[in-house]
């Protein structure tokens, strides 16, 4: 049932065609736009949702306030630098939280045989899938990230440069790149076992909380691990340290700062991959 290549959004093919690709990001602004108009219809409800949501993570830098007030440096970082890494990987985060935050509810999908309702459909379930009951009060999460950044890139003492610039919003954009590919994985993972929605969070939302430190305060082979083998690194660690022109703790050099759109990219490719395995995989339920 799902290798049909329309409804399996090219999962006969092996690849994504241009058409479809247009085709799917269309779908997918057509069902965004859908959720957002029946959500801006309780307007109060939505700004008192939103509030919360920015409120709920606002929590997580109160916590690194805090133990600041104890200390001068956590890991030999400042304040300043904290929320530099704070920010970026919050931002980052709630940008692939708002667009693909949805996928992890693909495993409730098999499990009770709904999945098999979007695979008839002439339009590509991952698009399906990402867009559905878009939660725009999650645009508290990005604001509040968004905010952090900006107090740190004030308080900060930066020798910018072009590059230094530059850096800011590429380590943003990649790192909600990175993410969302994270969310793909994860959701392709649950063709296979379908209660592993905990699993994928422990990669996002815990991977969020992780480069919210500074890489000194973690064992080296967690820092190798966040490199190497999942790269969530590369969101905020690596760029970030060229811009305050801090030493990486593995010792590796500066131009790999550069690298999160190679890795980002080859994320993508990765999650597409696994995707597209997961979905021919499937079987429906019967019911």
């Amino acid at each position: 049932m799902a290798d049909d290549g329309v409804a399996g959004g090219g999962a006969g093919t092996g690849q994504w065609s241009r058409p479809l690709l247009r085709e799917g990001l269309r779908a997918y602004g057509l069902i965004v736009a859908m959720w957002v108009r029946s959500t801006m219809t309780y307007r109060a409800s939505f700004a008192m949702t939103a509030f919360g949501n920015f409120a709920a993570t606002a929590f997580d830098f109160v916590a690194i306030l805090l133990m600041f007030s104890h200390v001068d440096r956590l890991g030999g970082y400042s304040l300043p630098e904290v929320a530099f890494l704070y920010g970026a990987a919050g931002t980052a985060f709630g940008l692939a939280d708002l667009l693909m935050g949805s996928m992890d509810r693909l495993g409730r999908r098999v499990r009770d045989g709904t999945l098999d309702t979007l695979l008839v459909r002439p339009v590509p379930v991952l698009a399906q899938i990402a867009a559905d009951r878009f939660a725009l009060r999650r645009l508290g999460r990005i604001t509040q990230g968004l905010l952090v950044l900006g107090y740190a890139l004030t308080a900060l003492d930066i020798a910018w440069t072009p590059l230094k610039a530059a850096m800011i919003p590429m380590m943003l954009l990649s790192g909600a790149t990175i993410f969302a590919a994270v969310f793909v994985a994860g959701a392709a993972f649950q063709f296979w076992a379908q209660d592993a929605a905990e699993v994928q969070n422990s990669f996002t939302y815990g991977g969020t909380t992780l480069l919210q430190y500074p890489p000194t305060v973690f064992a080296k082979d967690l820092v190798r691990g966040v490199t190497f083998v999942v790269p969530l690194a590369f969101v905020n660690w690596l760029p970030a340290l060229y811009v305050m022109d801090r030493e990486d703790p593995l010792g590796l050099p500066d131009w790999v700062a550069f690298l999160p759109p190679l890795v980002a990219a080859g994320c993508c490719a990765l999650a597409g991959l696994a995707w597209r395995a997961g979905l021919r995989a499937y079987r429906s339920t019967g019911s």
